[in-house]
């Protein structure tokens, strides 16, 4: 049963650039109540279809490198890389069924 993991500064290029299937990433703060009710839902989702998505967060609080050069500007944000690429981005908090669809054609 797959999970969200942790990614940091250091680990971005290696877990998420570089990964060989589709990768969620969460960018989060302990401060953030939106973070904190969205968590749960990504988890479930990990869950779901962890077999074909890898799921991460990071936390922006230790880890200010990369939302800054991903150009994350509010919280929480999802972004969605396909190949290396980022290929979808959204801020705020969403429901599971707007996860789903925007993760449809990974899934």
């Amino acid at each position: 049963m797959a999970h969200v993991t942790a990614v940091t500064d250091d680990t971005f290029e290696s877990k998420v650039v570089r990964a060989s299937k589709p990768v969620l990433v969460d960018y989060w703060a302990d401060w953030c109540a939106p973070c904190r009710q969205i968590a749960p839902i990504i988890e479930e989702l990990a869950r779901e279809h962890g077999d074909r998505i890898d799921f991460y967060s990071l936390d922006t609080n230790t880890n200010p490198r990369i939302p800054t050069e991903q150009g994350v500007l509010g919280l929480p944000t999802i972004q969605i890389y396909s190949g290396g690429e980022l290929v979808k981005s959204f801020t705020g908090g969403k429901t599971k069924a707007a996860l789903l669809r925007a993760l449809d054609e990974f899934i």
